[in-house]
């Protein structure tokens, strides 16, 4: 059999026929570019409101993925999953922020923690046993539901810092490798997140909102605009940083020898899109460019965040571990998907379980928890553009269209035609014409489930709902928490978060009462 040349050898050949300048004994390298809460509201995507000069300008460099969904929409299920190459129900990490030590020094510390398989790794550490130098900069997000440490992931990861890359651009990040030693790294942006920690009032304005689209799902109101205009602001925010990146690549002499994937983990703030599994929570951007990557293409085959380990490994020219679950679409062999899976379980307080399944044309979910509504009590719940909906829809301000998610009910199935109706409000699933399609989507996840044992489809265990109980004490209002109350466990102190939530409810009511929240 014909020995199989590593991948970096096969970058670096292409690179020299596409007369990109390579040196010889420089092994290729890998940069993730990791956007938070982003939605794909490019120029390369076809965005005309703001300009991404410098997304647009990896994109022409490189490869756009038109259809790169997310296995979850939400940080830490994703990452999990990003990181271990598999679905993140088949490692039992599923629940947003699970495997959170949050009560150290109390009698149930250590309870619930999540232990990895032995011999599973998490990506970072794959690379560094095999001699690739890893870091993780930005603001050096990990938020993975398993227990780790830093110190074997990566070998630089300054603390969390609250903005930017900074020293990114400044090179720590890369400095300390070994001569020729390839690197492994990412670079975490806030993204979304910019409006953050009252950082809103003193960012500038790009976009005015009365300009912004306003998909039928939500209503017209001030709120909302501003939520999708802010948006627009943050991604003009994002794509200066990552024209810094760029930058500081190629001042370094990294650029022609590094391939950078740029994507998000999952859609941006409004409800829907983050933590919900319609396109604007999992349909995200994804550009990958770099030596060996086509130039300028565009491709519409079906890519999910776990295949971004394998391929990751693939241009490292190392070895694909038997735990992923992830294909290499970057592979001349690569066997494009006909469908993948995305899942939404438990996020922070909020019991919930959703699984979707997208095809090239259809999407299909179900909905495990009927009787648990869309908007049930959420992190949310404070936040301005919330309390105004959820007043209009005590009302009765909602249209039809609006009211399938902000609603009391919710159906067991759903099944849309992403080609006719991108917004996803014409539920096909009661339809006859579609029952071929209806049945043929709920055997592909009837046997996906089977086959990966989706840990999903048991209850969470009552130590993993402890430390939830714990971080987040009386806005657990689900009744799977009864049980945990009666332990008489005493939550953390949160005062700040606590009478944040205590305002929204009065709010709220004032809002009902009278139209329009009043300070």
């Amino acid at each position: 059999m014909t020995p199989k040349l590593p991948r970096s050898l096969i970058f670096a050949f292409f690179a020299l026929l596409c007369g990109q300048s390579l040196p010889a004994a420089e092994k290729t390298n890998v940069l993730w570019i990791y956007l938070e809460d982003v939605n794909g509201w490019f120029g390369c995507y076809g965005e005309t409101l703001i300009e991404t000069p410098n997304i647009d300008q990896l994109a022409a460099e490189g490869t756009r993925f038109d259809r790169f969904y997310v296995s979850a929409a939400v940080c830490s299920a994703m990452r999990s999953a990003t990181m271990l190459g598999a679905m993140q129900t088949s490692f039992g990490v599923h629940h947003h922020r699970s495997s959170r030590n949050l009560a150290a020094d109390t009698p149930h510390d250590g309870v619930g923690m999540i232990h990895l398989p032995e011999g599973v790794l998490p990506l970072p550490q794959l690379c560094r046993e095999h001699g690739v130098f890893a870091f993780n900069e930005g603001h050096s997000k990990d938020d993975f539901n398993f227990v780790f440490r830093r110190e074997d992931l990566y070998d630089y990861c300054p603390d969390l810092r609250e903005l930017g890359p900074a020293l990114t651009v400044a090179g720590d990040c890369w400095r300390d490798r070994q001569p020729d030693q390839p690197f492994f790294g990412q670079v975490q942006l806030y993204g979304g997140k910019y409006g953050l920690q009252g950082r809103r009032a003193t960012m500038t304005q790009h976009v005015n909102r009365a300009d912004v689209p306003v998909p039928p799902y939500y209503p017209d109101i001030p709120e909302v605009r501003e939520e999708i205009a802010h948006h627009y602001d943050c991604l003009v925010e994002t794509d200066r940083e990552i024209g810094e990146i760029v930058a500081a690549l190629k001042r370094d002499g990294l650029y022609d020898s590094t391939v950078i994937f740029l994507f998000s983990d999952h859609g941006f703030v409004m409800h829907r899109h983050k933590q919900f599994l319609y396109e604007g929570g999992i349909r995200m951007p994804l550009i990958v460019a770099g030596p060996g990557i086509p130039k300028g293409e565009v491709r519409d085959d079906l890519v999910s965040s776990i295949d971004l380990a394998p391929a990751t490994l693939g241009v490292l020219g190392l070895p694909v571990p038997a735990h992923m679950e992830g294909r290499d679409f970057l592979a001349a062999d690569h066997a494009p998907r006909d469908h993948l899976i995305a899942a939404r379980d438990r996020c922070d307080h909020t019991i919930e379980q959703i699984r979707a399944v997208v095809t090239q044309r259809f999407k299909y979910l179900r909905n495990g928890l009927t009787d648990h509504p869309y908007m049930q009590p959420q992190y949310r719940d404070h936040l301005p553009v919330t309390i105004a909906i959820r007043a209009m829809k005590a009302r009765g301000g909602l249209d039809d269209a609006q009211l399938l998610f902000y609603g009391d009910d919710k159906p067991a199935e759903e099944l849309y035609d992403l080609e006719t109706d991108p917004h996803e409000i014409r539920n096909l699933a009661t339809d006859p014409a579609f029952a071929a399609e209806l049945e043929r989507h709920r055997l592909l996840l009837d046997d996906w489930i089977e086959a990966s044992g989706d840990h999903g489809q048991h209850p969470e265990a009552l130590e993993g709902l402890i430390q939830v109980y714990y971080d987040w004490g009386d806005l657990c209002v689900n009744p799977e928490y009864d049980a945990v109350k009666q332990l008489g466990i005493e939550p953390k102190p949160r005062p700040g978060r606590d009478q944040a939530h205590a305002r929204a409810a009065r709010l709220l009511q004032q809002a009902i009462e009278s139209g329009r929240p009043e300070e």
